[in-house]
């Protein structure tokens, strides 16, 4: 093993367990265009680090491509998985005509 593939490895599985608390909470938000491209990117230089022959970094980078797929899926303010936000009022959701009289 390559010293450099252990700590590649090391560095990516850290940032999923910094990343576990927001998948955690469910009033977190983040928005696509954040944890989108941050998942290709985890997916690509996956693939990357494997053609080069460092497979504990590519497994790195795929759990933090996967986490950031989990993000995406279950912490965008779109995801239909996500519940009504807690910070949600009343005064949001008046129609656009104005508030009853």
């Amino acid at each position: 093993m390559v010293w450099q593939d252990g700590i590649f490895m090391a560095g990516s599985l850290l940032s999923v367990v910094f990343l576990a608390p927001a998948l955690r909470n469910v009033n977190t938000r983040l928005p696509l265009a954040t944890t989108v491209p941050k998942m290709a990117l985890g997916v690509v230089y996956a693939v990357t680090f494997a053609t080069m022959g460092m497979s504990l970094a590519a497994g790195g980078l795929l759990a933090t491509g996967g986490m950031w797929f989990l993000l995406a899926a279950y912490r965008s303010p779109r995801s239909a998985v996500s519940p009504r936000s807690s910070q949600e009022t009343d005064c949001e959701r008046v129609p656009a005509s104005g508030p009853p009289r």
